[in-house]
Protein backbone atom coordinates (compact mmCIF):
# COMPACT_ATOMS: atom_id res chain seq x y z
CA UNK A 1 0.00 0.00 0.00
CA UNK A 2 1.19 3.50 -0.69
CA UNK A 3 0.17 6.79 0.86
CA UNK A 4 1.28 10.41 0.91
CA UNK A 5 4.97 10.52 1.91
CA UNK A 6 5.46 11.97 5.37
CA UNK A 7 8.28 14.42 5.94
CA UNK A 8 6.96 17.57 7.62
CA UNK A 9 3.35 17.98 8.68
CA UNK A 10 2.01 21.38 9.67
CA UNK A 11 -1.57 21.43 10.90
CA UNK A 12 -3.98 22.46 13.60
CA UNK A 13 -4.77 19.96 16.33
CA UNK A 14 -7.99 18.29 17.37
CA UNK A 15 -7.83 17.49 21.09
CA UNK A 16 -9.43 14.54 22.87
CA UNK A 17 -8.11 14.90 26.44
CA UNK A 18 -9.63 11.66 27.72
CA UNK A 19 -7.22 8.93 28.81
CA UNK A 20 -7.64 5.28 27.80
CA UNK A 21 -9.39 5.86 24.46
CA UNK A 22 -9.61 2.32 23.18
CA UNK A 23 -9.96 0.95 19.68
CA UNK A 24 -13.68 0.25 20.18
CA UNK A 25 -14.23 3.96 20.77
CA UNK A 26 -12.14 4.83 17.71
CA UNK A 27 -14.20 2.46 15.56
CA UNK A 28 -17.06 0.53 17.17
CA UNK A 29 -17.09 -3.23 16.54
CA UNK A 30 -20.35 -3.09 14.59
CA UNK A 31 -18.47 -1.35 11.75
CA UNK A 32 -15.80 -4.05 11.39
CA UNK A 33 -17.59 -5.74 8.53
CA UNK A 34 -15.23 -4.65 5.77
CA UNK A 35 -11.67 -5.24 4.68
CA UNK A 36 -11.71 -2.00 2.70
CA UNK A 37 -10.22 1.13 4.21
CA UNK A 38 -12.24 3.59 2.17
CA UNK A 39 -15.21 5.09 3.97
CA UNK A 40 -14.13 4.13 7.49
CA UNK A 41 -13.50 7.79 8.34
CA UNK A 42 -17.26 8.26 8.31
CA UNK A 43 -17.57 5.93 11.31
CA UNK A 44 -14.44 7.02 13.21
CA UNK A 45 -15.50 7.92 16.78
CA UNK A 46 -19.06 7.29 15.61
CA UNK A 47 -20.63 7.11 19.06
CA UNK A 48 -18.87 10.35 20.06
CA UNK A 49 -20.02 12.12 16.87
CA UNK A 50 -23.59 10.83 16.47
CA UNK A 51 -26.53 9.98 18.72
CA UNK A 52 -28.54 6.74 18.66
CA UNK A 53 -30.63 8.09 15.75
CA UNK A 54 -27.54 8.92 13.69
CA UNK A 55 -27.90 12.68 14.20
CA UNK A 56 -24.71 14.71 14.74
CA UNK A 57 -23.97 15.55 18.36
CA UNK A 58 -23.59 19.33 18.47
CA UNK A 59 -21.60 18.98 21.70
CA UNK A 60 -19.00 16.74 20.05
CA UNK A 61 -15.49 18.11 19.60
CA UNK A 62 -15.78 16.77 16.04
CA UNK A 63 -18.85 18.89 15.22
CA UNK A 64 -18.04 21.32 12.43
CA UNK A 65 -14.37 20.30 12.25
CA UNK A 66 -12.69 20.55 8.86
CA UNK A 67 -10.60 17.39 8.78
CA UNK A 68 -8.29 18.89 6.15
CA UNK A 69 -7.28 21.64 8.61
CA UNK A 70 -6.99 19.35 11.66
CA UNK A 71 -4.70 16.52 10.65
CA UNK A 72 -3.10 16.05 14.07
CA UNK A 73 -5.07 14.30 16.82
CA UNK A 74 -3.89 15.01 20.36
CA UNK A 75 -5.21 12.48 22.85
CA UNK A 76 -4.99 11.61 26.52
CA UNK A 77 -2.64 8.95 27.84
CA UNK A 78 -2.89 5.30 26.80
CA UNK A 79 -4.41 6.08 23.41
CA UNK A 80 -5.36 3.10 21.24
CA UNK A 81 -5.53 0.57 24.04
CA UNK A 82 -7.81 -2.44 23.82
CA UNK A 83 -8.01 -5.00 21.08
CA UNK A 84 -5.71 -5.20 18.09
CA UNK A 85 -7.90 -3.54 15.52
CA UNK A 86 -6.16 -2.36 12.37
CA UNK A 87 -9.45 -0.78 11.34
CA UNK A 88 -8.83 1.88 14.03
CA UNK A 89 -5.81 3.30 12.22
CA UNK A 90 -7.60 2.91 8.87
CA UNK A 91 -10.54 4.95 10.19
CA UNK A 92 -8.32 7.73 11.54
CA UNK A 93 -6.40 8.00 8.26
CA UNK A 94 -9.60 7.95 6.22
CA UNK A 95 -11.03 10.68 8.48
CA UNK A 96 -8.02 12.82 7.58
CA UNK A 97 -5.53 12.42 10.43
CA UNK A 98 -1.83 11.91 9.63
CA UNK A 99 -0.54 11.90 13.22
CA UNK A 100 -1.68 11.03 16.73
CA UNK A 101 0.11 12.68 19.65
CA UNK A 102 -0.03 11.49 23.25
CA UNK A 103 2.18 10.88 26.25
CA UNK A 104 1.54 7.14 25.86
CA UNK A 105 0.24 5.20 22.86
CA UNK A 106 -0.59 1.48 23.03
CA UNK A 107 2.07 -0.68 21.34
CA UNK A 108 -0.25 -2.65 19.04
CA UNK A 109 -2.00 0.52 17.92
CA UNK A 110 1.41 2.13 17.26
CA UNK A 111 2.46 -0.81 15.09
CA UNK A 112 -0.79 -0.75 13.11
CA UNK A 113 -0.62 3.03 12.68
CA UNK A 114 2.94 3.00 11.34
CA UNK A 115 2.03 0.36 8.74
CA UNK A 116 -0.89 2.47 7.52
CA UNK A 117 0.61 5.93 7.11
CA UNK A 118 -0.42 7.31 10.51
CA UNK A 119 2.42 8.66 12.65
CA UNK A 120 2.12 7.92 16.39
CA UNK A 121 4.07 10.56 18.33
CA UNK A 122 4.81 10.05 22.02
CA UNK A 123 5.88 13.25 23.76
CA UNK A 124 7.04 14.19 27.24
CA UNK A 125 4.54 15.34 29.88
CA UNK A 126 5.32 19.05 29.41
CA UNK A 127 4.61 19.01 25.67
CA UNK A 128 1.58 16.78 26.16
CA UNK A 129 0.09 19.11 28.78
CA UNK A 130 0.70 22.14 26.53
CA UNK A 131 -1.02 20.51 23.54
CA UNK A 132 -3.98 19.32 25.64
CA UNK A 133 -4.41 22.85 27.03
CA UNK A 134 -4.30 24.49 23.56
CA UNK A 135 -6.88 22.83 21.30
CA UNK A 136 -6.56 23.95 17.71
CA UNK A 137 -2.93 24.99 18.15
CA UNK A 138 -0.86 25.02 14.99
CA UNK A 139 1.78 22.32 15.27
CA UNK A 140 4.63 21.17 13.07
CA UNK A 141 5.91 17.60 13.09
CA UNK A 142 9.24 17.01 11.39
CA UNK A 143 9.56 13.26 11.03
CA UNK A 144 13.10 13.22 9.70
CA UNK A 145 14.37 15.47 12.51
CA UNK A 146 12.19 13.71 15.11
CA UNK A 147 10.84 16.99 16.50
CA UNK A 148 7.34 18.26 17.19
CA UNK A 149 6.81 21.95 17.83
CA UNK A 150 3.92 24.21 18.73
CA UNK A 151 4.11 27.12 16.31
CA UNK A 152 3.79 30.45 18.04
CA UNK A 153 4.23 28.81 21.44
CA UNK A 154 7.94 28.21 21.17
CA UNK A 155 7.64 24.79 22.79
CA UNK A 156 9.15 21.78 21.02
CA UNK A 157 10.00 18.22 21.95
CA UNK A 158 11.87 15.30 20.44
CA UNK A 159 10.17 12.01 19.63
CA UNK A 160 11.39 8.66 18.41
CA UNK A 161 10.24 6.42 15.60
CA UNK A 162 11.80 3.06 14.78
CA UNK A 163 14.16 3.68 11.80
CA UNK A 164 12.55 1.24 9.33
CA UNK A 165 9.06 2.60 10.11
CA UNK A 166 10.38 6.16 9.65
CA UNK A 167 11.86 5.20 6.28
CA UNK A 168 8.58 3.66 5.12
CA UNK A 169 6.62 6.77 6.16
CA UNK A 170 9.07 9.08 4.40
CA UNK A 171 8.84 6.91 1.26
CA UNK A 172 5.04 6.76 1.54
CA UNK A 173 4.82 2.98 1.59
CA UNK A 174 3.95 0.20 4.01
CA UNK A 175 6.54 -2.55 4.69
CA UNK A 176 5.32 -4.66 1.75
CA UNK A 177 5.45 -1.63 -0.54
CA UNK A 178 9.03 -1.02 0.58
CA UNK A 179 9.95 -4.59 -0.38
CA UNK A 180 8.20 -4.29 -3.74
CA UNK A 181 10.20 -1.13 -4.43
CA UNK A 182 13.34 -3.27 -4.03
CA UNK A 183 12.25 -5.91 -6.56
CA UNK A 184 14.98 -5.09 -9.12
CA UNK A 185 17.71 -5.42 -6.48
CA UNK A 186 16.13 -8.62 -5.15
CA UNK A 187 15.95 -10.17 -8.62
CA UNK A 188 19.55 -9.14 -9.39
CA UNK A 189 20.70 -10.72 -6.13
CA UNK A 190 18.81 -13.95 -6.85
CA UNK A 191 20.16 -14.09 -10.39
CA UNK A 192 23.74 -13.60 -9.16
CA UNK A 193 23.33 -16.44 -6.62
CA UNK A 194 21.79 -18.89 -9.12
Amino acid sequence: MSFEPFTVLRSRTLVLPQANIDTDQIIPARFLTTTTRRGLGEVAFYDWRFDEEGRPRNSSVFHGVDARAHRILVAGANFGCGSSREHASWALVDFGFRAVVSSDIADIFKSNALKNGLLPVEVDEEMHAYLLAHPGAEVQIDLEAGVIGALGGGLSAPFEVEPFARRCLVEGVDPLGHLLNQIDAIEAYEKARA
